[in-house]
């Protein structure tokens, strides 16, 4: 079993996140357990997923990296229909939605979430290419850098933070580090193997 040399960097950095959303004041609204459990089980979820395709890139007849993309891209899919009807008729904050709000959205609206998708799935069969090269743990572990990437958008473009204090702001920072270290971790481990 390969190591991630990141797993520690990746994870402080992750709560030195939350902890920099829970100084913001925005929302006024507290974290209710359901939201708290979900994230846990997403998080073991998306964290047991690499094991998988270790699995099927090395074990008997092994898929090729495009084939793995096409079933966890077919899985995903298909859970849309059970999880977001779910959360849309039970959501964690706000109020219950229905497919009318589908229709109502703007032509642009759509595009971004296609726009998204496509993204996102490009991201995915080049991480899963990159596995077959480096290893599922390094390629998992530079895949795993998305909340650095989503909370660069959030502070920079989004400006999320702009009335955050200072203490928010240090935790931002050392996020942003913790992440950086990671990505130092991850380059240092594929030149020692």
């Amino acid at each position: 079993m390969e190591l991630d040399p990141t797993r520690l960097p990746r994870h402080v950095a992750v709560i030195m996140d939350g902890k920099a959303y829970g100084r913001l004041s925005k929302s006024g609204q507290a974290v209710s357990r359901t939201s708290i459990v979900v994230c846990i089980v997403s998080g073991v979820l998306m964290g047991s997923f690499a094991p998988f395709v270790t699995r099927a890139l090395t074990a008997g007849h092994p898929l090729t990296p495009y084939s793995i993309a096409v079933f966890f891209t077919l899985a995903a899919f298909l859970c849309c229909f059970f999880v977001n009807v779910y959360f849309m008729k039970k959501p964690l904050v706000g109020t219950p939605v229905d497919f009318s709000g589908f229709f109502k959205a703007r032509p642009a609206d759509h595009a971004l979430g296609v726009l998204g998708g496509a993204i996102w799935g490009t991201g995915t069969v080049f991480n899963f290419v990159a596995a077959s090269f480096t290893g599922v743990a390094i390629s998992y572990a530079i895949g795993q850098a998305a909340p650095m990437v989503a909370a660069l958008w959030g502070v920079f473009v989004w400006r999320e933070f702009a009335g955050a204090d200072g203490r928010a702001k240090l935790y931002l920072g050392m996020m942003f580090l913790l992440y950086i270290l990671a990505l130092v971790a991850i380059a240092s481990a594929y030149q020692a193997a």
